[in-house]
């Protein structure tokens, strides 16, 4: 549609002040990706170094990002400032973390009321300027104030350059009528910053890897979590494959806990929320990590799955197209690229699946042997069920002690049977395959059945029972409880 905008009358729509900028408190980040955001801003600007501290003081608690970045003017802080200062079209670098030029004011709204940022370029002196939301409430206006927290005048005197956020009236991360010696108010406030420090651990852990920038947290550096666990010997590397000509996907099968080196780097592996959590792909644009195990719409989570964890990289000239949003919190596919994703996601869920059923263990020919499983999987009419393997070696030395004794026999059968039902192979079929499993006793003899149950019955008659006693016991009695019919037979 082409419309003639030069000879068409128009009207000013400004949005107000107060209700705009309450409004982008709500887009919906969580602490861990707010302060992830501003630590985005960091590396933007070369940062080697990011601080970040956190100062409890009940509700007037402090939170600061401090970086040794190339820092900014007083102009270029009040353009940074500003929302919207960066069209989501434009092309930007190849190491540029943000996109929509709202990250630093939509992620400090959402857990303060007052943002300011002091910055200097090198040989210049530090300059500062403040959102402060309830001004902005009370004027009804964009407009910031000339203002600097007490005590934060030389935050920056010992770089050459750099920036700090500083984020006051905290009051979405702590009530602001907060004491500070509530021991409980503070214990939730450590343990909120505590899943921080995890989340900035996974989120930057190629940045802190390849030692380009170093996150600081109350005096010591970051380690990085990387969820692939690249010093384990024995995690399954699949071949990288292409999709269209700018992303890449690479999928990796972690151990059975048997396999990893110790309990130590299992536990490590688990992550902030668990191996299941975790399972699904990891979208990383640049080196920067921006979602993390989700499926992407193409899975549900699986517990057979939890071993599966899959790389896409895409670079940012793509996030228009895979949906990144404000937050760097999501992704969505284009539609080009589901039908590949998911064939390749797919034969990664069945390796780790396979893992999974097995323990980590490699059912292979060994020494010339073929694997004796006290299972097996039997299929018959398109149902699938698991039987007993009458031909394995146990099975077989059973029947001899049985001519010998019988009651240890069946006892040490029913004991290896009841130890090694294959549960987990069970629940994997299940899941992916539910409609082609065949019902208990679908295909049992009738002739069986009738047998056995004459011989409880006539035994039971032996023991005292009624004829209609022993008829209402057999009814309620595992498996005879599904055949009142052959029941109702018995004379």
């Amino acid at each position: 549609m082409n419309i003639e905008f030069d000879n068409i009358k128009t009207a000013s729509a400004i949005p107000g002040a107060a209700a705009m900028i309450e409004t982008f408190r709500a887009i919906g980040y969580s602490l861990e990706t707010a302060v992830a955001d501003i630590v985005d801003n960091s590396i933007s600007a070369s940062a080697k170094n990011v601080w970040i501290n956190r100062i409890w003081k009940g509700g007037d608690s402090i939170v600061t990002i401090r970086d040794d970045g190339r820092g900014m003017s007083g102009d270029d802080i009040i353009q940074a400032m500003r929302p919207g200062a960066q069209n989501p079209l434009e092309e930007r670098s190849a190491t540029d973390l943000g996109r929509f030029g709202l990250g630093l004011k939509t992620a400090s709204f959402s857990q303060c009321r007052t943002l300011t940022v002091m910055s200097k370029t090198q040989g210049q002196s530090p300059e500062f300027w403040t959102w402060s939301l309830d001004h902005v409430a009370r004027c009804d206006r964009w407009e910031l104030v000339h203002w600097c927290p007490e005590g934060f005048e030389h935050e920056l005197d010992d770089l050459a350059s750099g920036t700090i956020v500083i984020w006051t009236d905290p009051d979405r991360i702590i009530p602001a009528a907060t004491k500070a010696e509530n021991e409980n108010a503070k214990r939730k406030f450590s343990e909120a910053f505590d899943r921080v420090k995890k989340h900035l651990s996974m989120t930057f852990h190629r940045f802190l890897e390849a030692k380009s920038v170093a996150i600081h947290w109350g005096g010591h550096e970051i380690d990085p979590w990387n969820p692939f666990c690249p010093k384990e010997s024995k995690v399954q590397i699949m071949p990288s494959e292409q999709i269209g000509e700018q992303v890449t996907v690479k999928g990796y099968i972690l151990p059975h806990k048997n396999n990893f080196s110790s309990e130590t780097a299992y536990r490590q592996a688990e992550g902030i929320f668990g191996f299941s959590a975790h399972q699904g792909f990891y979208v990383y644009r640049g080196d920067r990590l921006l979602l993390a195990g989700d499926w992407l719409g193409l899975f549900r989570k699986e517990e057979a799955y939890k071993l599966v964890r899959i790389q896409i990289n895409l670079p940012n000239s793509v996030d228009s197209d895979w949906q990144i949003d404000i937050r760097k919190a999501k992704a969505a596919p284009p539609v080009g690229c589901r039908q590949q994703l998911e064939s390749y996601a797919r034969q990664a869920c069945n390796k780790g699946s396979e893992v999974y059923r097995h323990r980590g263990r490699i059912l292979k020919q060994r020494a010339g042997q073929e694997f004796q499983s006290l299972w097996l999987e039997k299929k018959k009419d398109n149902k699938w069920s698991f039987v007993v393997n009458r031909e394995h070696a146990l099975v077989r030395n059973i029947r001899e002690l049985a001519k010998e004794n019988p009651d240890q026999a069946i006892d040490m059968l029913l004991k290896f049977v009841e130890e090694s039902i294959p549960a987990k192979t069970i629940y994997v079929r299940e899941a992916n395959d539910d409609d082609s499993q065949k019902q208990p006793y679908s295909d049992m003899d009738p002739g069986l059945l009738r047998t056995m149950i004459k011989q409880i019955h006539e035994r039971q008659l032996d023991q005292g029972l009624t004829p209609e006693q022993s008829r209402l016991a057999l009814k309620q009695m595992e498996p005879f409880n599904e055949y009142e019919n052959l029941i109702d037979e018995l004379q």
